[in-house]
């Protein structure tokens, strides 16, 4: 009874969340553009994270999430992000990789040509 209750508010939050976006349409090796609305005191601004999809957790409801993956200055930044987030404005395919794996955390141990993926 209890987990019913739990599943509706978790359905709700979600309408919610998506009123007016179509679900973005990406999947794992994808290079995307995330756009995320950042608030700084009584400004809002929309900043962009470009990288490697490299997992997709496929929750229920509210937890969905994605990994993004890039190299910046020489240092591997992983992101993860909520996928019903309202924060996220959109997502953009930059570019699709044919890859044979759900999860590709082995890009993590792969430098420069060795950690690129075969283009679609």
């Amino acid at each position: 009874m209890i987990a019913k209750a739990i599943d509706k508010i978790n359905a709700e939050q979600v309408a919610k969340a998506n009123a007016g976006k179509s679900a973005p349409a990406f999947k794992v090796g994808d290079s995307v553009k995330v756009f995320v609305k950042i608030k700084e005191g009584d400004k809002e601004r929309v900043q962009a994270f470009a990288g490697t999809v490299i997992a997709r957790d496929n929750g229920t409801g509210n937890t969905a999430t994605f990994t993004v993956r890039r190299i910046s200055y020489g240092v591997g930044v992983e992101k993860v992000f909520p996928l019903n987030s309202p924060y996220i404005d959109r997502v953009e395919v930059e570019r699709s990789a044919r890859v044979r794996r759900a999860k590709l955390y082995y890009l993590r141990n792969l430098t420069g040509k060795k950690a690129r993926l075969r283009e679609a």
